[in-house]
């Protein structure tokens, strides 16, 4: 199964001492994050295979959507642990926060149209018709995670980090020393990613199987937000601030896909 977009370091075999991410003290004070429900709840019946169709098309997205996918990313590489993780996207608060306008098309999109984007810049592939089973069954899969989640407020947790200005500017040579030290031994010291058998066990962060120059973590602040909450793989909010934003300024320096909007 392909993994998520992951910083994998030594602190995942054990050889660090501490035993969890380090948060600031801001963020500790901050609302607990809503709870999807557990799949254990979903219903038998025509909604609930929707749903379970949704959740396989989003963890093994080139298996069961492959014909719409032109790289080697999954819907889970950006939105972890299967669309729940806190500040990585999440499903639950996606759904209850469309329609809504959003200024990279200059119109109100439907959650539908905005699952259609990923697929164009972030899988940089073909967006599937709105009507296809693959946009019911991911719309069906979000809607289930916002079960009980309240619509059309900001919800702790919701979307990527909204990092604060750096202190210093953002340089790809430090971030480039970071990346050697924290991410590479994942997504390779190439940035291509790395496989295990015939599967994407780590996916690429730059070069052509990865998101294009359309993408939302194509820009450096979405990056680092995604990057200081999230990376290394379960050691999030570790980097430091300037980590963050030197690593995404590294990573978002390297060569990638054409942004299709722009390429004729």
């Amino acid at each position: 199964m392909k993994k998520g977009l992951l910083f994998l370091t030594l602190a995942q075999a054990g050889l660090l001492l501490w035993g969890g991410p380090l948060v600031s003290p801001a963020r500790a004070q901050e609302p607990a994050t809503f709870q999807p429900p557990p799949d254990s709840e979903i219903p038998s019946g025509p909604f609930g295979d929707l749903v379970r169709k949704g959740e396989l098309i989003f963890t093994q997205t080139g298996k069961f959507a492959g014909k719409y996918v032109g790289n080697d990313l999954t819907c889970e590489s950006c939105h972890l642990d299967r669309g729940r993780k806190p500040y990585a996207a999440p499903l639950w608060a996606a759904y209850v926060n469309y329609p809504r306008f959003r200024s990279k098309n200059n119109k109100v999109s439907r959650l539908g149209e905005r699952i259609q984007g990923c697929f164009r810049f972030s899988m940089n592939g073909t967006p599937p018709s709105l009507d296809s089973e693959t946009i019911r069954s991911l719309v069906a899969y979000s809607f289930w995670m916002s079960r009980g989640a309240p619509v059309g407020k900001k919800l702790s947790g919701q979307g990527m980090y909204h990092m604060p200005p750096p202190a210093r500017k953002p340089d790809p040579f430090r971030g480039k020393k970071v990346y050697a030290a924290r991410c590479a031994l994942c997504h390779g010291a190439d940035g291509l990613g790395t496989t295990s058998g015939h599967d994407v066990a780590f996916p690429p962060v730059w070069g052509p199987r990865s998101y294009n120059m359309g993408a939302g973590l194509a820009k450096i602040s979405k990056l680092a937000g995604f990057v200081k909450m999230n990376m290394p793989l379960s050691k999030g909010d570790t980097l430091s601030d300037q980590e963050s934003w030197d690593v995404a300024a590294y990573v978002d320096s390297q060569p990638r896909p054409a942004d299709p909007r722009k390429i004729h």
